[in-house]
């Protein structure tokens, strides 16, 4: 039974184009030595911006889903499956079914940011299929308003397919001051703080804070600010095969 918070100034730094691309990473890769290793079925998460603009060049890829969540301005696409440059704005999402291999490539335009998650597949048998490639446009994914918050659902429902297990990835507004928040103990609840500021069980969790919650019923939350939302990835505690971090890493 475990509330895990880490606050934005200890997540792992990052760059990529000389600077051009910043990052913070709540899962990082085993060299960067952050301090949450991969786990679950999440193998790495990265917050990614740029003011200026920029180029991750092209670059390979296998056996990952690699899931891009455009939060904000646009991104743009290269892979080698369509050998053509896409535009995505934001609330967009594109999904890399890596599978037995794929190149791509990435801009991230000005004043934009994105999510890039790695989830990892039963790569047994994912590393055997041909990779694939798809954009969800924003308008795809279905927003529910209930009496105490506000759930944009990107998976589970929704439009997205993945082959890892993942219950689901949701965009959660607790509206209520006070909230008791009802969790499935065998589930692991992974959050970032995109806006606002709320306890967790009177432990105080501010903008950019990334949380790992793990065999809990409930937990109680209440509301800092009135503009809270959290991007939300709800995950098994026990995946059903061997991820890739618990054969090689």
């Amino acid at each position: 039974m475990s509330i895990t918070i880490i606050p934005n100034e200890l997540l792992v730094q990052g760059a990529f184009d000389m600077g051009r691309i910043l990052e913070r990473k709540p899962i990082g890769f085993p060299q960067d030595g952050g301090k949450t290793a991969s786990y679950s079925t999440l193998f790495y998460w990265a917050h990614a911006w740029s003011a200026l603009g920029g180029l991750i060049g092209e670059h390979p890829h296998r056996g990952f889903e690699i899931i891009s969540f455009v939060l904000t301005g646009e991104i743009e696409h290269y892979d080698s499956a369509h050998q053509g440059w896409k535009k995505l704005q934001a609330g967009d999402v594109q999904v890399i079914q890596a599978g037995n291999g794929i190149t791509h490539a990435e801009k991230i335009l000005a004043n934009s940011s994105i999510f890039q998650i790695w989830v990892d597949p039963d790569l047994n048998k994912t590393m055997g299929k041909k990779a694939a490639y798809r954009d969800y446009r924003a308008d795809e994914f279905s927003t529910e308003n209930a009496t105490d918050m506000e759930t944009r659902h990107l998976f589970g429902p929704g439009p997205m397919q993945l082959d890892a297990e993942v219950h689901s990835i949701r965009e959660i507004h607790w509206k209520e001051d006070k909230h008791t928040w009802l969790l499935d103990p065998t589930r692991v609840y992974s959050f970032f703080v995109l806006e606002g500021s709320l306890h967790i069980d009177q432990s105080e969790v501010q903008k950019g804070a990334y949380v790992i919650i793990k065999q809990r019923e409930k937990i109680a939350l209440e509301n800092i600010s009135t503009n809270n939302r959290v991007f939300l990835v709800e995950t098994p505690l026990r995946p059903s095969y061997t991820t890739y971090a618990e054969m090689y890493l």
